[in-house]
């Protein structure tokens, strides 16, 4: 007869199909903080901030990096640092709370089961978001995971990372900023200027993708999608009906006040310099 308390091995499943989003700014940090790293360092880890959604999306909008030391077999991270500035961050956000960690590197590695255990012990179902900042396969390779834990009866015996949604989420502005920096090299920032121009090229790029969709759909060379009509007929809409010179116009005198803040901006930044030039010799005379 078989026994009643049978010992079963099996992993323990989500609760929820859980997804996540994070913003460019997440990104941007890690990055510089894999950049600004101690010598001696391979990669950077550090906390994740956000909230969760009402429809259970972890929402990513801050980050911090934590120091540590990291062998072959075991990985010590400065507790005390990470609440102390976890304590500064709540202080001006209350709001963000701890939502997972990040580390540098393709994927995961060996020592990610034991920060991910003590990030656990913080948060429940703590999301660990990678960052490929080698580019191994040409590109930023970003993914977020979650644990789900074998057990064997009630003990507990390893965790497995499973990979969830991951949704990069950037308003206009941020991603033009996004598709220059993502490349593998940049000689420097652009400017405003040079930005705008970017933009203005992207923007007729576009415009021509939309023109040669719609021809190709009048000609009958492309089945219509009626949720591609409808995008297109809103973002006509939205346009304000107004002449070509009244339009020209329009560009003109934003593009003065742009210039004008351009200007403004570099008298500032002169006048600046000059005071701190001015107030090093004081000190040192």
């Amino acid at each position: 007869m078989a026994s009643a308390d049978q010992t079963v091995l099996q992993f323990v499943p989500l609760s929820t199909s859980l997804s996540a989003k994070v913003h460019p700014l997440v990104i941007f940090n890690i990055c510089d903080c894999f950049v600004r790293r101690p010598d001696q360092a391979e990669r950077v880890i550090g906390t994740l901030l956000g909230s969760i959604l009402p429809d259970g999306t972890v929402d990513i909008r801050n980050s911090y990096v934590v120091p540590h030391n990291e062998s072959s077999d075991q990985v010590a991270l400065d507790i005390d640092y990470h609440h102390n500035l976890l304590s500064s961050h709540q202080k001006v956000n209350p709001k963000e709370v701890i939502v997972g960690w990040f580390s540098t590197g393709f994927g995961v590695t060996g020592g990610s089961a034991l920060i991910h255990e003590f990030y656990s012990r913080e948060v429940s179902n703590p999301v660990h978001l990678t960052v490929d900042t080698g580019f191994t396969n040409g590109e930023a390779s970003i993914k977020a995971f979650v644990s789900i834990n074998l057990s064997l009866g009630d003990q507990q015996l390893a965790a497995q990372f499973q990979e969830i949604p991951l949704d990069l989420r950037m308003v206009e502005a941020e991603r033009v900023g996004f598709e220059i920096l993502k490349t593998t090299a940049v000689d420097k920032l652009p400017s405003d200027m040079e930005g705008m121009e970017a933009t203005m090229e992207r923007l007729l790029a576009l415009i021509d993708d939309t023109y040669k969709y719609v021809d190709d759909v009048v000609e009958g060379r492309v089945a219509p999608d009626n949720t591609v009509g409808r995008f297109i007929s809103e973002t006509v809409s939205s346009v304000p009906k107004m002449s070509p010179p009244a339009f020209d116009k329009l560009v003109n005198d934003s593009l003065q006040d742009q210039l004008l803040l351009l200007y403004l901006s570099s008298i500032t930044r002169t006048q600046l310099s000059l005071a701190e030039k001015l107030n090093t010799a004081a000190q040192i005379l």
